[in-house]
């Protein structure tokens, strides 16, 4: 039984927590104990945590007084209980030796809601494994050791046989990231930006083939931008995922998980001020609404104004999003969530190429005719709930409905002519709407059969997109004049002759998908893991045009269905557990027939397999963790932009891909935290017309590295460095442009100051530390070249409490 002690150990009777258990019991922990002890006084609460897992908890009364726990509700493991009781009381332990950790306060010096902040902790030893809860907003590791997209249950990574990598926000945090394009392409390997249509469009690149889809928790969402304010971490999967996700490109997808409602107070505001006129302000707030914590809320909110270097551009935003979570009891959860997002900018359609390399014009040259800025207004709603039926089985649906109002208002480029120095452009003007919902259902259980453990996953999905362009002017010379690139005339462009003029783009879009599909974990002899599954698709895809109305256009309308069956196999073999060894297969549908061709004809679905093996590692109690892969992947049946009709595409043959991947993060001391990646992307049209034959796809660096790191000096000191490494990249597939490789290097400095209960934090980051000049990519060809950022400065100031 556990009991309590009152010894003093100084005059001053300074607090003493001292929990005493042997190494098995600790160790025989992993498995999961379900918990039910709700928020009280900390004493009470360890007492019983001692009763329900059996390990004897030794404390002084004094280290209870005027502190309490967080609620600890549901199935973990005994070491997940107790972070989960110390959460938000200011303690937290690390590892000391092979059996022993340290009790201690939060290494930012700060105390955390939840402790009276009275008196200084001396450092006990207690048995154990250092860890911090995925969901503490204080939470600073780069390295977590769980992620559902992969399997879509919390299976560790180490047992996971595929690629996944993580971006939490601790990362983003130091980086002072502000967009997804920074946060994922920074921090992970083989995986680069797009820059379709302006960079109106957030979307990526991965293992050589683009990926334009972004999940959210799970459920897709249609294309467009992103705020980072509600975003609490990323995870990438590499490889096809149509197993569980269903048509998307094979190279990976990018899916974001979004905060939810703490039971422990926390408050938060910052604000930013960097180079170029940029300002962002974010806030953040949760709790409970009840005094037994079963129902939650959170708001996060942000405003910015992002300014460039290059003229015109600009991003102006607001993005606001409330949720509640509701948790009567430990067998049911729902969330409830809404964001809502208004953005106004100017988008950047780059420079030209002449010849073989980008036009010798100023980095921050634009080809805009003025601050024409484009609207976009979107709503989303969504949920989900979970039921478990036992300790074994449960049941979880999701529903996302997204609704994207855009009024198009800009210039754009389209081709530079024969004199090398006459871009001629085009202006869009005119309402496009997109609505989306998804959804799914999974059930999941675990059970024993015949001596092996199997966890099985169920479900079926749905989902729906309507894209349409309501009488869209998409005009050329002599409204949007051609610009002489070497001395561009600017505000001639106009607009009251556009809008007398007939609206000549009306265009209809729809795409439904459903599936269903099935998998099952299996354990053997607690080190090999084997993993099967499949998925059937039946996918609807279908467009209409017409130059004259919109009602024409929704009667051309024709599309078609594609049917294919996914499987994806995997076998991981962990002999010790730092070390998992894995490969696997699988297949996916594509996404092929998107394109549009000038002659209205339909494409075949893309379809593609891979083969993929490689390793990973944890060391220092998990802090730090690897994944080493290699692949090799194919892909039929691709598209590329059509030469000789902008804005189409065309059918490009098969492409090959093949490489190694390198991603490692974590802490490599108490105060060291590492990231560094690297990927070798070998990728080529094998089995395509002649001028594509041999060629690389666009974008798609041989080589990229980046670097990371972070120092705590001090208890409120902590400074970084990093870099990032991408080689020389192709630019145009049928009149091939050479863009430069680049190296840029980022530094980070932060001051964190004690303020009451509450601290502060400033922090300063320096972006393209040595002023590189670069190139990022192409937006589709030759004649959309995007310029990096030159070096620039981002301040901000944080309160937290």
């Amino acid at each position: 039984m556990s009991q309590r002690t009152a010894t003093p150990f100084n005059p001053f009777c300074l607090t003493v927590f001292a929990v005493a258990m042997s190494v098995s019991p600790w160790c025989a922990a992993e498995s999961t104990i379900d918990f039910a002890i709700p928020s009280a006084p900390l004493a009470d609460a360890l007492l019983q945590f001692s009763e329900i897992s059996g390990i004897k908890v030794f404390f002084s009364t004094d280290v209870a007084k005027d502190l309490r726990s967080s609620e600890v509700k549901g199935n973990y493991s005994a070491d997940q209980a107790l972070q989960k009781l110390l959460s938000g009381s200011g303690l937290r332990y690390r590892f000391s030796d092979a059996n022993t950790i340290t009790l201690e306060h939060d290494p930012t010096g700060i105390q955390k809601p939840g402790s009276d902040g009275s008196s200084t902790l001396p450092a006990v030893s207690v048995v154990g494994k250092v860890a911090y809860d995925a969901t503490d907003p204080y939470n600073p590791d780069y390295s977590l050791p769980n992620a559902i997209t992969a399997t879509k249950t919390d299976t560790p990574i180490m047992k996971t046989p595929m690629n996944i990598q993580v971006v939490p926000k601790a990362l983003m945090n130091d980086q002072q990231n502000i967009n997804i394009i920074d946060a994922i392409t920074k921090n992970v390997s083989g995986i680069q930006a797009n820059h379709d249509s302006g960079n109106i469009y957030e979307n990526f690149t991965v293992r050589g083939f683009g990926s334009g889809d972004i999940y959210r928790n799970g459920l897709l969402r249609g294309f467009g931008t992103y705020d980072l304010a509600n975003i609490e971490q990323f995870e990438v999967i590499k490889g096809p995922a149509s197993m569980l996700y269903g048509r998307g490109q094979p190279g990976g997808l990018v899916n974001y998980v979004t905060k939810k409602g703490l039971n422990t107070p926390y408050y938060s505001l910052q604000q930013q001020f960097g180079s170029y006129d940029q300002y962002r302000t974010t806030a953040d707030a949760t709790g409970s609404i009840d005094k037994n914590g079963e129902l939650r809320y959170r708001v996060n909110f942000s405003y910015q104004d992002i300014g460039s270097f290059k003229q015109f551009i600009n991003d102006e935003r607001y993005f606001i999003a409330p949720t509640l979570s509701w948790r009567p009891n430990d067998r049911f959860e729902a969330n409830l969530e809404v964001e809502h997002k208004h953005e106004r900018r100017v988008d950047d359609w780059g420079i030209p190429a002449i010849g073989n390399r980008p036009a010798p014009v100023p980095l921050s040259r634009s080809y805009q005719d003025s601050a024409k800025k484009v609207e976009m207004d979107t709503t989303l709603v969504a949920y989900d709930w979970a039921f478990k039926f036992d300790d074994n089985w449960k049941v979880k649906n999701r529903f996302l409905w997204e609704n994207w109002d855009t009024l198009y208002n800009e210039v754009g480029t389209e081709s530079l002519q024969a004199d090398n120095r006459t871009l001629d452009r085009f202006y869009r003007k005119g309402p496009a709407t997109q609505e989306t919902y998804s959804t799914n259902l999974d059930l999941t259980g675990k059970f024993n059969l015949f001596g092996s453990e199997h966890e099985v996953l169920l479900g079926g999905d749905y989902y729906h997109n309507t894209f349409a362009t309501l009488g869209v002017r998409y005009l050329n010379a002599p409204i949007a004049p051609s610009i002489d690139i070497f001395n561009p005339v600017y505000h001639v462009v106009d607009e009251g002759a556009a809008n007398a003029m007939a609206p000549g783009r009306h265009f209809a879009r729809k795409e439904e998908r459903f599936g269903v599909y099935f998998q099952d974990s299996i354990a053997l002899f607690e080190k090999l893991h084997i993993m099967g599954g499949g998925r059937y698709d039946w996918v609807t895809y279908g467009t209409g045009f017409s130059p004259t109305s919109f009602a024409l256009a929704k009667a051309n309308f024709s599309d078609q269905e594609d049917q294919k069956f996914s499987p994806r196999v995997g076998i991981l073999y962990q002999p010790w557990n730092w070390l998992s060894l894995y490969s696997s297969y699988s297949e996916s549908l594509g996404f092929a027939n998107q394109g549009q061709a000038f002659s209205g004809q339909s494409f075949k679905p893309e379809e593609a397999e891979q083969y993929e093996t490689g390793f990973k590692t944890e060391f220092f109690d998990q802090r730090l963790s690897s994944t080493v892969s290699f692949y090799h992947l194919t892909k039929t049946n691709t598209i590329t932009n059509d030469p000789a009709h902008p804005g189409y595409v065309i059918a490009a043959g098969k492409a090959r891909g093949r490489g190694i991947e390198v991603d490692i993060k974590g802490q490599i001391t108490e105060y060291l935290n590492l990231l560094t990646t690297y990927a070798f992307t070998d990728i080529r049209y094998v089995n395509a017309d002649a001028p594509l034959l041999g060629q690389r796809p666009i974008n798609v660096p041989e080589h990229q590295a980046s670097l990371w790191g972070t120092y705590q000096f001090t208890n409120h000191f902590k400074a970084g460095l990093g870099g990032v490494l991408v080689g020389k990249r192709n630019g145009d597939n049928y009149n091939p442009v050479d863009l430069p490789g680049y190296i840029t290097m980022d530094a980070m400095a932060a001051y964190t100051l004690p303020v009451g209960k509450t601290h502060l934090t400033t922090q300063l980051n320096i972006n393209n530390l040595l002023d590189k000049g670069y190139y990022t990519g192409t937006g589709g060809g030759r004649d959309s070249i995007t310029t990096g950022n030159p070096l620039s400065v981002m301040g901000s100031i944080r309160l937290q409490y």
